[in-house]
């Protein structure tokens, strides 16, 4: 593994930080738009956090749908998101044709944040797993990329 390719010189490593920041970016806002959707349905599951009730007369609860549907997908793209990263790393290093990286770059994070639209409006099957899935073979193609390169 040579350290020339984690430079912002190489083109391939350059367009993985800036897709890989941008998906983790984008798993972090899940947490804001879980924290939104408590607040705005007055849906806490700790007692301190009921002073932030619009109702002063609202109750702990973890069974909000609301809520748990942007918690479900919050963890889906904790568990896509943290192995494409990982993955990458290593994907990196196998020096990949530049605009093949790149288009499993933007393929991945494209396929997430469909993901969470899907997710969040709502909309029928299979469009929610059509754009997991997409994502997912984007990582598995560089997993691969990685498994037969660095056979030992």
């Amino acid at each position: 593994m040579s350290i020339l390719y984690y430079t912002l010189n190489n083109p391939v490593f350059t367009n993985f930080a800036f897709y890989s920041t941008a998906s983790v970016v984008k798993m972090m806002s899940m947490s804001l738009l879980t924290g939104s959707k408590r607040l705005s349905k007055d849906a806490f599951v700790n007692p301190e956090d009921l002073v932030l009730a619009k109702n002063k007369s609202a109750v702990i609860t973890t069974s909000d749908p609301d809520v748990e549907r942007v918690r479900r997908n919050h963890l889906n793209d904790i568990e896509n998101i943290i192995p494409f990263v990982l993955i990458g790393v290593f994907y990196v290093s196998t020096n990949p044709d530049r605009d093949t990286a790149l288009w499993h770059f933007r393929i991945f994070f494209i396929s997430r944040v469909l993901h969470t639209l899907t997710y969040q409006l709502a909309l029928p099957q299979p469009s929610r797993f059509v754009s997991f899935a997409i994502g997912c073979a984007a990582t598995l193609s560089m997993a691969a990329r990685v498994l037969l390169t660095a056979r030992p």
